[in-house]
């Protein structure tokens, strides 16, 4: 625990800002959607309020616990929320902070300097949408309770006990009335989190377990998140699978312009740029003036070095600053207290008197390291100067891509059947692996709104490739030329422009085997690297053709699993004949339309991004050359995996 000075945590400290009446009526403005996402979020607002404790100084545990029935207790050994009378409301302050949104003692900056949580809205939101939350304080050496259903209280704040145990604990259970797409907990999704969470704050040990899973021993699904050194450990974690370019992860922690900045980078061999950026433990995946002031310190402190050093005075073309981030790993974390967010998801940060702290951070941390590491410093700049011949090549390959693009009415893929639609919202395009599905798919789609673009085997694998390679692979130059999409600019060479794109739609269709599995990941690889807008955007998909057809007689049923067979089988009685697809060529243009693209029937799984540091690391993982982590991650995994025997 901290040592400094414990302000008075009370009553008094717990300021209600506006009511909550609409929260329930629009869930959405306060915790982004009602969907899987906004499921997870409440989650994290709870925990978020632990989080702040720790901050603070005054918590170093958190538990968090899914339930049998799929409710979800957190624990934390904090102060306990202020349970006394509300001078201004007439109530307990625990019920003041449980029923009003935006109450709580974030708002008093002498009980919280910083506090998280993207949205702000607290544990009130959480409460507003759980058909019933307990709420019990541990304060004063009493246990203190409160009950709710759907925001309100069930009766007021009571003593039910004694307790030597100084904390709060949360229960909730999601309302199924709100959140009808699912209220099932996902516990690699929480566990990702958590992590993340540990990493960011560290010396606070999360444990996360989940009731409703056990493993081969009896004991329940358990996870322990606890960091000695915060982000270096960070950084080790997301660069596990890639080859360290320099001996070891350089990083700071301290104090700039009064906003406390911590910072760890490693370069590695391969040709990303990994950078990740937190405000108040928020991923701030727009970035925004922290990593403005990241990139700053890194290019004027690496370009002063390497031409000091001399290691330039053979380079014919100028370095720019995207040079420098080539094979670089980063995490940037910052602690503001009053931010200000912007953007399309309020994750961009605006606050321009971070910018100056991080670059002299970044500046000041180098400066040090550089000339401390001479062998190390000496490696990175070999490796700015071959990003930079990269670039120049990669340059040349990227303009060869645009003047293909409908932009300039270059024509379209000669391969790609388009659909007659030119509204892209009602659009949709199939990749298909391989001619002779995409002759079937052609065959079969409807060509009002649908379009085909066939893909010849496996596509590159951009994870390993160099920037120029990626732009003159054929297969990939279809994909950009087909979508509409240009990329780079000379400021961002990775930057996308995605005003001119053709379709909303885009959907990876692939033979359900190892081989279709391999291919649809290298395609999610490559938007992942270079078009993640339209996964954030929610344009890609992954279709999921049929694994067999059962028929007896005239009956034909299809199964997309071993259990779905397996019932249909006992349900059609013996005489039944099973047909096993191998591939999309096996089917006819009328089944392939029937399972697999017909709107009315398929089902298409939508690709989003829970977390960019995970992502990151499952990409690099699962696309590096360590086999290792990949063969236990596909052991993990394996019961989701399809795997031909």
């Amino acid at each position: 625990m901290s040592e400094e000075k414990k302000y008075e945590y009370s009553a008094d400290s717990i300021q209600a800002l506006e009511g909550m009446e609409h929260v329930r009526m629009r869930p959405s403005m306060y915790i982004g959607d009602i969907g899987v996402r906004g499921l997870h979020h409440l989650v994290y607002e709870v925990v978020d309020n632990s989080i702040d404790e720790a901050m603070g100084g005054y918590c170093d545990t958190i538990d968090v616990t899914i339930n049998e029935d799929n409710s979800v207790t957190t624990k934390d050994n904090g102060r306990g929320i202020p349970v006394d009378l509300h001078k201004k409301e007439g109530v307990s302050a625990l019920e003041v902070v449980m029923t009003k949104i935006g109450a709580g003692g974030k708002f008093d900056k002498d009980s919280y300097k910083v506090s998280g949580g993207l949205h702000g809205v607290g544990v009130s939101c959480v409460n507003a949408l759980s058909e019933h939350l307990t709420a019990s304080v541990h304060k004063e050496g009493k246990i203190w309770r409160q009950e709710y259903e759907r925001g309100k209280a069930l009766y007021p704040v009571k003593t039910i006990g004694e307790s030597d145990f100084t904390g709060t604990i949360v229960t909730f259970l999601p309302d199924k009335t709100i959140f009808q797409q699912t209220t099932e907990f996902n516990y690699d999704t929480l566990a990702t989190r958590m992590r993340e969470l540990s990493y960011l704050n560290k010396g606070v040990t999360i444990k996360l377990t989940d009731k409703r899973n056990k493993d081969d021993e009896g004991n329940f699904i358990s996870e322990i998140f606890y960091s000695d050194e915060g982000l270096p450990e960070f950084v080790r974690y997301l660069d596990s699978t890639r080859e360290s370019l320099i001996s070891k992860v350089i990083s700071m922690e301290g104090e700039k312009n009064g906003i406390p900045v911590e910072v760890a980078m490693v370069y590695n061999t391969s040709y990303a740029e990994n950078l990740h950026s937190y405000v108040n433990n928020i991923n701030t995946h727009e970035g925004g003036t922290h990593l403005a002031g990241f990139r700053r310190g890194l290019t004027t402190t690496l370009k002063k070095y390497a031409d000091d050093s001399g290691l330039l005075k053979n380079v014919k073309f100028e370095i720019a600053g995207d040079d420098f981030r080539e094979g670089l790993t980063a995490i940037i974390s910052v602690k503001v207290q009053e931010p200000q967010f912007e953007g399309q998801t309020k994750t961009k940060l605006g606050n321009r008197e971070v910018t100056s702290a991080v670059s002299q951070a970044v500046s000041d941390m180098l400066t040090i390291y550089l000339e401390e590491n001479p062998n190390d410093a000496r490696s990175i700049v070999q490796k700015v100067i071959l990003a930079a011949t990269a670039r120049h090549a990669a340059r040349k390959a990227r303009e060869m891509v645009q003047r293909k693009t409908v932009m300039t009415m270059g024509g379209l893929p000669g391969k790609l059947s388009d659909c007659s639609e030119t509204d892209p919202a009602q659009c949709e395009i199939f990749l298909v692996e391989g001619d002779s599905a995409g002759g079937t798919a052609k065959q079969g789609r409807d060509r009002n709104f649908q379009a085909i673009l066939p893909l010849r085997g496996k596509i590159l694998n951009v994870e390993k490739a160099m920037q120029h390679k990626v732009f003159e692979n054929e297969e990939i130059k279809n994909m950009f030329t087909a979508l509409g999409v240009s990329i780079g600019t000379e400021e961002d060479p990775r930057a996308l422009n995605l005003s001119k794109v053709r379709y909303h739609k885009v959907v990876i269709m692939c033979d359900a085997d190892v081989d279709g599995s391999h291919i649809a990941t290298l395609i999610l690889t490559f938007f992942f690297r270079f078009m993640r807008e339209m996964i954030e955007q929610g344009y890609i998909y992954i279709a999921t053709p049929p694994l067999y057809l059962v028929k007896k007689g005239q009956k034909r049923e299809y199964a997309w699993d071993d259990n779905q067979r397996d019932l249909i089988t006992q349900k059609l009685g013996g005489g039944v004949t099973i047909q096993r697809y191998k591939g999309l060529g096996e089917m006819n243009a009328e089944q392939l339309w029937d399972t697999t693209m017909n709107p009315e029937f398929r089902t298409l799984r939508q690709i989003t991004i829970d977390s960019l540091t995970e992502a990151d690391r499952v990409f690099s993982m699962l696309m590096g050359d360590d086999v290792p982590p990949r063969r236990d991650f596909i052991e993990k995994n394996a019961k989701y995996a399809k795997i031909d025997v």
